[in-house]
């Protein structure tokens, strides 16, 4: 009996003690980054003005349309859960407050149902701007702890630039490692009943001439870099 019980101990008790280190592990990291985007931000690190910048963005444009009417906070289901509400994210973008802006859970919780922007009578896309802040805050390292929808997007483009279409059990190990590493230990039986079926290779099928894709890729980064640039400095 004791045997069982000690084999047992080692079996689940070592996945969760290098669960929990990963799990402070990530934690320790997107704070670390938050507080190193806020320090550069704090030593003028950004020398373009806040709502320009967003306005330079595909679907920031709305900003500086914007009437404040509340419709948008009025039918968001998640407004509730947002330290900012739409109607003042967008107050706040045209305030030039960054830092507020970015460091706030607003455009994770967007659950992109797009109410808002089929009801804005001035037809400001706010799912798109909501969008585009998450691409904003990625980018200049802002981390948003308890969410790892950032976790999920790197997971998916890396996975489709390394092999042109979603390798989904790379992708989801990535995310899983890199945001929810507990979460992984109990997902694991969902996963391996999966690859018991073939829904889950373990190995990525990847598209011909990917050299192709990557070509486009990169061609469209390059234009999108020079279309924002040339607006920003309009």
């Amino acid at each position: 009996m004791w045997a069982i019980l000690i084999v047992l101990g080692i079996f689940v008790g070592i996945p969760v003690v290098v669960g929990l280190l990963l799990t402070a592990a990530v934690v320790w990291y997107n704070k670390s980054k938050t507080a190193a985007a806020e320090k550069a931000l704090a030593q003028g690190g950004h020398g373009t003005s806040f709502v320009r910048e967003m306005a330079s963005m595909p679907g920031g444009e709305g900003v500086l349309q914007c009437i404040q009417c509340g419709t948008c906070v009025a039918s968001c289901p998640n407004s509730y859960e947002m330290q900012h509400p739409p109607r003042r994210i967008i107050a706040m973008v045209r305030a030039g407050m960054r830092k507020e802006v970015l460091a706030s859970n607003a455009m994770w919780y967007c659950a992109s149902c797009y109410l808002c922007t089929a009801r804005c009578p001035r037809g400001v896309k706010v799912t798109d701007l909501m969008y585009a802040l998450k691409q904003v805050a990625y980018r200049h390292g802002f981390r948003y702890g308890p969410t790892g929808a950032p976790v999920m997007y790197r997971n998916f483009v890396d996975s489709v630039n390394r092999n042109g279409r979603v390798h989904e059990l790379g992708m989801m190990m990535g995310y899983y490692l890199g945001s929810k590493p507990l979460a992984m230990l109990k997902m694991g039986f969902i996963g391996l009943k999966l690859m018991a079926r073939g829904r889950s290779p373990l190995k990525a099928h990847t598209i011909k001439d990917k050299e192709q894709l990557a070509a486009i890729i990169a061609k469209a980064r390059s234009l999108e870099a020079a279309r924002a640039k040339e607006e920003v400095s309009a």
